[in-house]
């Protein structure tokens, strides 16, 4: 008899687990994923930047949860993520909708909507942001004057005011500015599960027209133990980077000058970077600064000796402008 009860108990559980996990299918059509987190969408007012940036324990948070277009907008989709508010959000923008328009439309639009946490944020730097009732606790959104911050499924309630107090109180470039926000949310308290993964991105507040111009900064990382730490080293690399691109302009300009600033200033983020030595070498060479170069080049050819496999290759092109009696000296 007790065992015939069991199996009615067995098979009572079955079919209630079934009819759970139907409904909950249902309910979410199977296509929102988990990005319990928490981020932030901002505005830059000197240069009309506009960004969003966000930390998850979840696998590659970036790819789901932040959007944005230059000269139109930021969006952060999150909680059990609806990720048509991305697109969707974007368009309602180049409609003309304002920040809170666009969020009412997409929220009033979906039937899970008290599942889901929203930031829109417009090219006119005004934000909005949505939280709803069954997000998973402790969860939140702050809307300020050029940002919205917002954070579901928290260690405490102290999560999103910590990155509102931080941005509000920071300064420099808006990328370096979200970064604190996120930092400061992860010592109030962060995502109670952990970390796993970030994002961060920062489009143009006017449109070039070309989309390799118009993304200033894209940078994931998706899988680490401390992501915003790798994210932090990251957008330093992105920095130096930008001195190299620049004097790579410069040189193709025949400003040598020019050159040198940037390339030294490279240098400087990340001494141990042989490429960025090398470049730093070569415009010293190519200023009549050969005395300087010489020992730059030695030190990088005892580290890696294709660099100096490399260096008479660029005398036909023009990138190094040394007669022969100076190369000579480059190479010993």
């Amino acid at each position: 008899m007790r065992l015939h009860v069991n199996y009615l108990i067995i098979i009572s559980l079955v079919i209630l687990n079934s009819q759970l996990t139907i409904s909950f299918a249902q309910f979410y059509k199977t296509n929102s994923p988990f990005a319990h987190t928490y981020s932030i969408v901002a505005y830059d007012k000197d240069t009309g930047d506009m960004g969003v940036a966000v930390q998850s324990h979840w696998y590659s948070v970036g790819t789901i949860v932040s959007w944005g277009e230059a000269g139109v907008g930021v969006i952060a989709t999150q909680s059990f993520v609806n990720v048509s508010f991305g697109p969707r959000g974007l368009e309602l923008l180049k409609k003309g909708f304002s920040a809170q328009q666009a969020v009412d439309e997409l929220i009033k639009s979906d039937e899970g909507r008290e599942f889901r946490q929203l930031a829109v944020l417009d090219a006119k730097g005004s934000a909005a942001s949505f939280t709803g009732v069954k997000c998973i606790q402790p969860a939140g959104n702050i809307v300020g004057e050029n940002f919205s911050v917002q954070a579901n499924l928290m260690l405490n309630d102290k999560v999103w005011p910590a990155m509102a107090e931080a941005f509000e109180n920071s300064n420099g470039p808006l990328a370096e500015r979200m970064l604190i926000a996120l930092e400061a949310a992860e010592e109030a308290g962060g995502d109670i599960r952990g970390k796993q993964s970030a994002a961060l991105l920062v489009v143009r507040g006017k449109s070039t027209g070309n989309v390799w111009e118009d993304r200033l900064v894209e940078l994931r990382v998706d899988d680490a133990n401390e992501p915003l730490i790798e994210l932090r080293r990251l957008l330093k690399v992105h920095r130096a980077y930008e001195h190299m691109n620049k004097g790579d302009i410069a040189v193709e300009k025949n400003d040598m000058i020019t050159a040198m600033n940037e390339y030294t200033a490279a240098m400087k983020m990340f001494p141990d970077n042989l490429e960025m030595k090398y470049w730093t070498a070569v415009t010293l060479a190519n200023n009549n600064r050969l005395n300087e170069a010489l020992p730059m080049f030695k030190e990088i050819f005892s580290k890696d000796s294709k660099w100096k496999l490399l260096t008479p290759r660029l005398i036909p092109n023009g990138l190094l402008k040394v007669d022969e009696e100076a190369l000579k000296k480059i190479e010993r």
